[in-house]
C-alpha cells in the first residue's frame, strides 16, 4: 500500500491535495495584485485552473472505486496544472509577477504534476479498497 494511502481517509489527507490547495491560494493572493484590466481574463483563468487542480482531484478521489473514472479526473487535475503553468508564464512575461515568483509557483506546478502522475501509475493502491 502506497504510504499516503495508510493515513488517507479523506481527499484533504492527501499530499498532493494539500500542497495543490496551498499553491492555489498563492496564487489567488499573488493575482489580486493583477491590473484591473485582467480581471475577466488572466486573473479568472489563472484563479480557475488552479483551483481546478484540487476539484479534480477531489472527484477523483470521489470516484476510485473505478479505476478507470479515477484515472481520468487525474489526467483532468494534470491538465488544469499544466493550463496553471501556462497562465504563469503570461504573467511572468506581462510583468504581473517577478522571476523568482514564477520559479516558484512552476516548480510548485511540477511537484504536483509528478505526484498526480505518481498516483495514475499505482492507481490499483488509491482503487478498490472496499473488496
Amino acid at each position: 500500500m502506497a504510504p499516503e494511502m495508510k493515513t488517507a481517509n479523506r481527499v484533504k489527507d492527501l499530499k498532493v491535495y494539500k500542497v495543490a490547495f496551498k499553491t492555489a491560494m498563492d496564487i489567488y493572493h499573488i493575482s489580486k495584485e493583477f491590473p484591473p484590466e485582467e480581471r475577466y481574463s488572466l486573473t479568472d483563468q489563472i484563479r480557475r485552473s488552479s483551483r481546478s487542480v484540487c476539484a479534480n482531484l477531489a472527484e477523483s478521489w470521489r470516484k476510485r472505486k473505478y479505476k478507470k473514472v479515477f484515472i481520468n479526473k487525474l489526467s483532468d487535475a494534470m491538465q488544469e496544472a499544466a493550463e496553471t503553468q501556462t497562465w504563469l508564464e503570461f504573467a511572468l512575461e506581462c510583468d504581473y509577477i517577478g522571476k523568482k515568483a514564477f520559479e516558484v509557483l512552476d516548480e510548485k506546478c511540477e511537484h504536483i504534476f509528478a505526484m498526480l502522475v505518481n498516483m495514475e501509475r499505482k492507481a490499483e493502491m488509491f482503487c478498490d479498497r472496499s473488496s
